[in-house]
């Protein structure tokens, strides 16, 4: 009868515990902008060749391996890599294993904490000690004790499940945040892949145009012997043919570096790894931009700004718990006896149980500026989240816009390059006539070469551009990949 009364008192503590109040705030999600019906830079009617539409209820959105829309198997491959052999992911990969682990850290503070072992000691008493009893002459005992015991801090206020509640959220947000790397990672591939292909369709120009310069300057120079033309056009078409090829060899320079950057980002070493020359012939892919109210479910960095913001909400809650009494339970139970055959004997049982309520009286003001500080860095990781939002449309509109503005100078830049063309064939008859000098077939020359260069340009920074927008849009990810 004597064990069932700590025990009943012991079951009573747990479910009071278990069932005890939380204090601090519970967590909202903080208010946003609000976000626009539609997007101001998709307006009707959607370009012919555009890489942009409105999307409809039943438009399929980009997937997880939304590089796949460009229907480039090189790419494809290239992207696969980076989750295999990327430093930077898996890098952030442990970050976010090492939140995940921390939850469990947290977690465990709602369990008693327990230990037992034996212990054998020998001592001499002090025969001048207080209260020693003349008579006595043995000073010298052994002592066994093979005991247990157990401690346990009851979350009456809520402090362990705020812990838990903050530590759940840092674990979401860091998944987000990983997402996010991802994410930059095989954006920043597609780039620079799409950029060295803009750079192999100039390396194709220019060496068709090196081969046009050649048979130019083969003409002028037999117009020259036949006393037809002058040694100053013979010296122009030399000077076109050598600038031209100038522009050949620099053209490398720029394509070494972005493979260069594709090995790193694919976990490569530089001085190993090659892509053959392939010119930057693709289609435009169409992306359904959706609705600006997606955006809060489908980026990354979005979801994670709103997670850090629940963690530090409950932050307050943790701080708040200090106001109150620190109760604290714990008990102990054996066997002790002076001799070793009696160690683990029924009369040598031994326990005990106790607790503890500490509140804090006076600290100054401590917990009081604790607490505001936390609410303070609640307000602060609000206000980051609703400014990630406001990045976001603003990302979206922007590369929007760019798709729309580059597809309108696409098409101007194509007649200018039609343009070109018909203007330099004008010349080139009119220069073997005898009509004009040289000077006017350079001109053209010039001219073509600047506007097909313009128009490769154009068709490089269209693909980037829809990279960009891919990314602002969160790429394939969305909330619900996100741990529970």
């Amino acid at each position: 009868m004597r064990m069932k009364r700590p025990l009943r008192m012991g079951v009573l503590l747990c479910l009071a515990a278990l069932t005890g109040c939380v204090v601090g705030p519970n967590y909202h999600t903080p208010s946003t902008p609000p976000a626009p019906a539609a997007y101001k830079e998709l307006p009707p009617p959607n370009p012919p060749n555009g890489s942009w539409k409105q999307a409809q209820p039943n438009d399929a959105q980009v997937k997880g391996k939304w590089w796949e829309v460009y229907n480039d198997p090189q790419l494809n491959a290239l992207e696969e890599k980076i989750a295999v052999s990327n430093q930077t992911l898996k890098a952030a990969m442990e970050e976010y294993f090492e939140a995940r682990e921390q939850v469990r850290v947290a977690r465990a503070n709602y369990y008693p904490t327990l230990g037992a072992g034996p212990s054998i000691s020998r001592t001499r008493e002090s025969y001048n000690q207080p209260n020693t009893q003349r008579g006595t002459t043995d000073f010298q005992y052994n002592t066994f004790t093979l005991a247990g015991q157990v401690s346990w801090q009851p979350d009456f206020w809520g402090t362990v499940r705020r812990s838990v509640e903050a530590a759940r959220a840092n674990e979401q947000a860091s998944a987000a945040d990983l997402a996010n790397v991802a994410l930059s990672l095989e954006g920043e591939l597609a780039m620079d892949y799409f950029q060295m292909r803009g750079l192999d369709s100039q390396e194709q120009l220019l060496k068709s145009t090196v081969a046009a310069d050649t048979d130019y300057l083969q003409l002028t120079q037999t117009r020259f012997k036949g006393g037809v033309a002058t040694d100053v056009d013979v010296a122009e078409a030399e000077t076109q043919l050598e600038t031209v090829k100038a522009q050949l060899i620099d053209v490398g320079v720029a394509r070494a570096q972005y493979e260069h950057a594709i090995a790193t980002l694919t976990g490569q070493t530089a001085s190993t790894f090659s892509l053959p020359p392939a010119p930057l012939t693709l289609a435009l892919p169409v992306i359904p931009a959706g609705v600006p109210s997606e955006l809060l479910e489908r980026r990354p960095d979005i979801a994670a700004e709103e997670r850090l913001t629940d963690a530090a909400n409950a932050q307050i809650g943790i701080a708040i718990a200090a106001y109150y009494p620190n109760i604290q339970l714990g008990g102990t139970g054996g066997f002790e006896s002076a001799n070793a055959g009696t160690w683990i004997q029924g009369p040598s049982a031994m326990w005990s149980l106790g607790g503890s309520a500490i509140e804090t009286l006076f600290d100054a003001g401590r917990r009081h500026a604790i607490t505001d500080q936390a609410r303070d860095a609640y307000e602060a990781q609000a206000a980051n989240y609703r400014q990630s939002v406001l990045n976001a449309f603003q990302e979206v509109e922007d590369n929007l816009a760019a798709l729309r503005i580059l597809n309108d100078e696409s098409q101007t830049q194509t007649e200018a390059v039609d343009a070109s063309r018909r203007s330099l064939q004008i010349s080139t008859k009119r220069y073997t006539g005898g009509v004009t000098t040289y000077l006017e077939v350079l001109t053209a020359q010039t001219t073509q070469l600047s506007n097909e260069q313009t128009q490769d340009n154009i068709t490089t920074r269209q693909f980037v551009a829809s990279v960009q927008l891919i990314m602002a849009l969160g790429g394939g990810w969305d909330r619900t990949q996100l741990p529970h």
